[in-house]
């Protein structure tokens, strides 16, 4: 009786969530003209992508098992200033990735960082 109570919790979690889900993404779609956005909230938006990536990348670099690194001897760091420095100079995406990796490969695979 208690794994069906359960059961049916889980059941109505994941049914309100989707409607939630459906509700609040499909709300620009109900209308029929489009709704006035404030300039602020526009320019706003445009650094919604790279704040979401940053905040995802950057914990990865700088911390370890929920902690933050305590030795400059990461090659995570390396391979970040590395692919930094290569995207300011070309400002390609592919190149980034590659150069970061060629960093933090050696250094993982070769000295065990």
């Amino acid at each position: 009786m208690q794994t069906l109570i359960e059961h049916w919790h889980g059941a109505v979690a994941v049914l309100g969530l989707a409607t939630l889900t459906v509700l609040t993404r499909g709300f620009f779609l109900l209308t029929e003209r489009e709704i006035p956005l404030p300039v602020w909230l526009r320019e706003g938006l445009r650094y919604a992508p790279l704040a979401a990536l940053a905040a995802v990348v950057v914990p990865e670099i700088v911390m370890q098992g929920g902690h933050v690194i305590g030795t400059w001897r990461d090659a995570r760091l390396f391979a970040a200033a590395a692919g930094a420095l290569y995207f300011w100079w070309r400002r390609g995406i592919l190149g980034t990735i590659l150069v970061g990796m060629a960093v933090l490969l050696p250094l993982r695979l070769g000295l065990g960082w």
